[in-house]
This record gives C-alpha cells, structure tokens and sequence, in this order.
C-alpha cells in the first residue's frame, strides 16, 4: 500500500494510537503494572525479552487490530524483534492493517524556565533511515512542559517543529509530542501559550510538511480543535499522561475531533496471569471504551 493511502488512514479512519513504547526507565513499572515483578530478569536484555512478550501478547489479541486501532507506537527495541514470526512493523501492517510508529527521542534533558526538551539525537539520521527501511509510516518524540513559563515552552515547540521538519524530509510522518505535565500548577495558563506557539509553528509549515500532534488533555474543552482542522496536522491524538483510563475517556469524549493515543491507560487491568479468554476479554473491553471516547 503507498504511503498515501497510509496517510488517507491516519487523516480519516475511525480509532485511535495505541502506545507500546515504554523505554527502558519506564519498563519495570509498566510490567509491574501487568504483573510481573523485577526478580523475572536479572539484565536490560531479558527485561526486554520480558516485555516483548506482553507487547506481542497485546499485538496478537482477536482485539487488537485496524477496526479499532490506527496505528502503534513501538520502542527502537521492539522494532528489532519479531511478533508472529515476521518484523514488527510488518506484522502490524500487514497482518494487522495498523499503521507502525517509532518513539525516535533519546528521553528528556534537565528541566530549565520549567521545561524539558529532548536530549540531543546526534545518529537521528541513522535511525530515520532504519526506520524508513523497517516500514515504519511515522515517528514519535516526547518533551515535558512543567510551568507556565514563555521561555521552557517555546523552547520545547521550536525544539520539536525542528526536528518534525527533518523527520518529514526523511519521508515519515513526525507525532510532535509536547506533554503538559498533568500536575502542572498552572496547567491552564501553560496549555494557552503552548497552543499559541503550535499554531505559529503550523502556520509556517510548507503544504507538504504534515506532522501530527500528541497533547495533554487540556483544562479548556476544545482549546486544540483549531489544530484539529489545521491543514498541515495530519491528525491530533491526546496522551492520558497519568489520568486513570476512566477520566481520560471522560476528558477525551468532549474534545471533538481528538482521538487517544494511551500507554497506561490501554494496559490497565491486564495481568500476565490471566488467561488469553481473560486477557482478551480486559483487552476487548479497553480498546472499545477508548475507541468510544474518541469517536466524538
């Protein structure tokens, strides 16, 4: 399938993004999460091997699928393996018909005006190239907006929009993730000058430079709804950013237009001890609530 009709999916197709791209320092809380706790490996690489076994769980459920799911965040990791005896990313595509993303940051620098950026990325090119050969459609990279500060927050979205144009260049379509800490003090006050500065960003965009955007659900219902119908954002996803799948759901149904792109919130309540009719059944029931909520 060519890469436009890709886009025509992400652009219109119901659902959402599902997000399997916990990194190493978020690893062992997510399995805990599912019920695996650290005396299960000794090393990062059987970590790894650990939690690819749940990714592929996920993957290879009756439940998840293109009816429901647009398409799938992986970590670098979880590209290089396989799921279902084939690549990941072709697996999730071809077998799936759920569109392949790579988390491309190399995590958060220190917090400076109440921000963080993104580390350097010295071998993005490298990666991009991989990742393009891989059959990944679109990329993923996440900074932390912590206060209400001009200063931090322009720095994360020229930051972001810079990079996003290069990803583009390289031919994938770029998540530009600036996340609103939910615990941000003044989270109102920093979500207006962060929409503020994207606009700008997506104002200066060529015609053929399409990004997407993963934000915080925001305090003000509809505060996004003009990136929503920006000609140059492919799609506009929220993230759910440590709010329970229930009140995610529940933010996320009165913004129109935004559909979810959830990591803990689709993993809630999924067990390794489970069996498959359970675990398919949690599952099932996960993504429909989630599909719901964005489908408004």
């Amino acid at each position: 399938m060519s890469n436009a009709e890709q886009l025509e999916i992400i652009k219109t197709r119901p659902g959402f993004i599902a997000a399997l791209d916990q990194s190493g320092g978020s690893t062992p809380k997510a399995l805990a999460l599912y019920g695996v706790t650290e005396d299960a490996w000794s090393n990062d690489e059987e970590m790894f091997a650990v939690v690819h076994a749940m990714r592929s769980r996920i993957m290879t459920s009756p439940a998840f699928n293109g009816e429901r799911i647009l398409g799938a965040i992986l970590f670098e990791n979880t590209m290089d393996r396989e799921v279902g005896g084939q690549s990941t990313a072709s697996y999730l595509w071809e077998v799936k018909s759920v569109l392949p993303f790579l988390k491309i940051d190399k995590g958060l620098a220190d917090i400076e005006n109440g921000a963080q950026v993104m580390n350097p990325n010295p071998g993005l090119p490298e990666l991009l190239e991989k990742a393009k050969a891989a059959g990944i459609f679109g990329t993923k990279m996440r900074s932390v907006i912590k206060e209400a500060n001009s200063a931090g927050i322009q720095a994360v979205v020229e930051q972001q929009f810079e990079v996003g144009r290069q990803i583009v260049a390289a031919g994938l379509v770029p998540i530009i993730e600036p996340e609103v800490d939910i615990h941000c003090p003044d989270k109102e006050a920093a979500e207006d000058i962060l929409h503020a500065g994207i606009i700008d960003q997506l104002n200066a965009l060529g015609p053929d430079e399409l990004v997407m955007l993963k934000l915080t659900l925001p305090e003000q219902d509809g505060l996004y709804s003009d990136c929503v119908a920006h000609p140059n954002a492919a799609r506009v996803v929220a993230l759910s950013g440590g709010y329970s799948r229930d009140e995610a759901n529940d933010r996320l149904s009165r913004q129109n237009g935004m559909v979810a792109s959830f990591s803990r919130a689709l993993a809630e309540g999924l067990q390794a001890q489970q069996s498959d009719d359970e675990f398919n059944a949690m599952l099932d029931a996960s993504i429909q609530a989630i599909f719901d909520a964005s489908g408004t």
